[in-house]
């Protein structure tokens, strides 16, 4: 009976201990002033969870913004100033469980269903911050954790998300909302939440990076700073002064990224639902621009256009509609002829279209001009034997492939194709050692008459010299021939033949080991680029140049160091060229200008001619092994440098300015900096 008397009044404390600290605890709270700061400061644990948890279940109802007049908060707050401290503590640590585990997600998506509900209350003080916050929030919590993306959905966010991505408020909400939903929808756990408004949210998210250029323009950019939205001025800058430039590059950095998350969310919706592509490619307009949709620099970790391409080259119906659009085939060309880092990505998109027997002589016949010139790609990026796989796919058995006669040009390319990597490589197989050094002292002969005819003017001579060399030249001495493709494409620029001109680049920097590792074809293409009016992809050559130069180790360097032993200098005209090209691929540019985005005749830029650079006349190491890649002893001399200069007086451009350009192709720079290593200094 002791016993149990015992034991009773033990009971009996432990539940008056309750009540003493539950007391506590709601004293602690009632005296509190009950913000965000003062809660996530708590040092005591239990204490903090239980201030959370009542702030974020109370936040969505209060009913007046502090600044209005209104009660606010507790403690004095705003419910946009609340909101903002949580998207402050959402972007420093996403991954922190604790906010999530209180119910900041389920918070922050009854936010955003109550600013669309009571437009009244949404446009009260600063409540109109309120939704780009709360969507920004559960984007942050989102981006790598699955079981925020599931409270995420439990909460009912999607729907909200997808009206803002619709446009129900602006431009600036609907790229937060893009951001979200694009985490949402990269999730197994979470996809089917979102795939159940497939149907509303393809076409939202396709009409988003269709328009959001010219809607952020016109809404935006082309207003005076006095006449645009204050709250959009003030989330660009995050509350500074940085005047009406910065607020300008910061809407197209936001544009961009509106447009990038946009295509992410359909290629997670694409890449699970097949069923998806029709409706994606129901839009001709959409079709038409998607591989003109790119990160730029400032997202180029992004493959955005070509990336949803890809994945819609899956289907059928994917296949079938971008064989049907030439706009779309023309633009995986020029993009897997250029140094984007995304550039296989173009050819594998190419290499499934002509994988199919339905489309195989409509794209072959469109494409088969440009391809061949990657025939000799051995490895890019994370692709092997490219080079391979392209000759294979134009060289299907007709057996195989039925449809109408392809056209000319792509008939004269393919039979072209055939002769050297069929017929020639079993000519070539079966001669002897000395039928093949008798070729390669003949080719050196030709080349150097080439070079000869070219510094005295002769170019049409110097072409047909540099043709016939490559016609002798083994197939094994790719140094050789890239040597002469090179040249040939200096040649061309010379007689102002563009086209020709990029034919040989390209097929120069397909025989370079890495592939694009040979910088003055690089230079040479950026300028037959730029002739075409392509200022893209000549300002990719001109950036993936510049990181060649600026991070140079050879030789050259020692003998003209930069003066005052500072950063390596950018030669003016490159430096020129990088400017101009960046002004005419900004995302408002075409908008901006009344007249054609093509470049003018004289608008172009200075090329290299027989005055200018001495590679017309290459010489490689007569002792270099076949297929080995290593670049000029005199690649960068000092000679080429002062000869590249615009004129006299006119500003070097120091090396820490562009280098910040071309850190943004690092992975194009690594690649040059490895395939020179003679002759590039830092």
């Amino acid at each position: 009976m002791q016993q149990s008397g015992g034991t009773g009044s033990k009971g009996k404390g432990k539940v008056m201990a309750k009540i003493v600290e539950e007391e506590e605890e709601a004293e602690s709270l009632s005296s509190g002033c009950g913000c965000f700061l003062c809660a996530v400061e708590e040092p005591d644990a239990r204490l903090r969870r239980a201030s959370l948890g009542a702030f974020f279940r109370e936040l969505p109802y209060c009913e007046d913004d502090a600044g209005s007049g209104g009660g606010g908060v507790d403690g004095g707050q705003s419910c946009a100033e609340a909101v903002g401290a949580v998207w402050r503590a959402a972007m420093a640590a996403p991954d922190d469980p604790e906010l999530p585990s209180l119910g900041v997600i389920r918070c922050m998506s009854v936010l955003l269903a109550r600013a669309l509900a009571d437009v009244e209350w949404r446009l009260r003080g600063q409540n109109v911050y309120v939704p780009y916050y709360a969507a920004h929030v559960i984007g942050s919590y989102t981006i790598r954790s699955s079981a925020h993306a599931e409270l995420a959905a439990s909460a009912g966010a999607v729907q909200p998300l997808l009206s803002f991505l619709g446009g129900a408020m602006t431009w600036v909400e609907q790229r937060a909302a893009a951001r979200a939903l694009g985490h949402l929808a990269s999730y197994d756990a979470t996809f089917p939440a979102v795939a159940r408004y497939a149907v509303e949210a393809v076409p939202l998210a396709v009409r988003a990076a269709l328009t959001c250029v010219g809607d952020v323009y016109a809404n935006f950019v082309a207003l005076a700073p006095g006449k645009r939205p204050k709250y959009q001025r003030e989330l660009l800058t995050s509350g500074l002064v940085g005047g009406a430039d910065d607020e300008d590059r910061k809407a197209e950095e936001w544009t961009s990224q509106l447009q990038c998350w946009s295509l992410y969310f359909l290629s997670c919706l694409a890449s699970r639902d097949l069923s998806s592509h029709a409706t994606i490619c129901q839009d001709p307009g959409f079709m038409r621009e998607l591989c003109q949709m790119w990160g730029g620099l400032a997202n180029g970790d992004s493959p955005a256009g070509v990336g949803l391409l890809r994945i819609l080259c899956r289907s059928a119906v994917g296949r079938g509609a971008i064989a049907a659009c030439g706009d779309a085939l023309s633009g995986l060309c020029d993009l897997a002829r250029s140094s984007d880092d995304w550039q296989y990505m173009a050819i594998d998109c190419l290499l499934l279209l002509l994988d199919d027997r339905d489309t195989w002589h409509t794209v072959a016949d469109a494409t088969a001009a440009h391809l061949v010139d990657l025939a000799e790609l051995r490895h890019l990026g994370p692709r092997r034997r490219l080079g391979y796989a392209i000759t294979a796919a134009l060289l299907r058995d007709h057996d195989l492939v039925h449809g109408r006669e392809l056209g000319m040009e792509a008939k004269e390319a393919i039979a072209n194709l055939r002769d050297v990597k069929v017929e020639r490589k079993e000519r070539e197989e079966a001669m002897s050692r000395d039928e093949l050094l008798k070729r390669r002292i003949l080719t050196k002969e030709k080349k150097r008459q080439g070079n000869d005819m070219f510094w005295h003017g002769e170019v049409d001579r110097a072409i047909d010299l540099y043709t016939e060399a490559l016609q002798v030249c083994p197939l094994s001495r790719r140094r050789e021939r890239l040597v002469l493709h090179s040249n040939r494409a200096q040649c061309r620029l010379a007689r102002r033949e563009a086209d020709a001109a990029v034919r040989d680049a390209t097929r120069a920097l397909s025989l370079a080991r890495p592939a694009n590792a040979h910088a003055r074809s690089l230079w040479r293409r950026a300028q037959a680029y730029d002739m075409k009016g392509m200022a893209r992809e000549s300002l990719l050559d001109c950036l993936a140049f510049a990181g060649a130069w600026l991070n140079r180790k050879d030789g050259a360097a020692a003998a003209a160091p930069p003066r005052g032993g500072a950063n390596p200098k950018l030669p003016y005209c490159v430096a020129r060229m990088i400017s101009k090209q960046m002004s005419l691929t900004g995302l408002f540019s075409a908008m901006a200008t009344t007249g054609s985005s093509k470049v003018d005749r004289d608008d172009c830029m200075p090329h290299y001619t027989a005055a200018d650079d001495g590679d017309s006349h290459d010489e490689e190491d007569d002792a270099d092994d076949a297929d080995r890649d290593e670049s000029e002893d005199e690649e960068f001399a000092e000679k080429e440098l002062n000869l590249c200069r615009s004129g006299k007086g006119l500003p070097i451009i120091a090396g820490e300015t562009w280098r910040r350009l071309a850190r943004r192709k690092k992975t194009m720079s690594q690649v040059l900096s490895h395939a020179h290593p003679r002759t590039i200094v830092s």
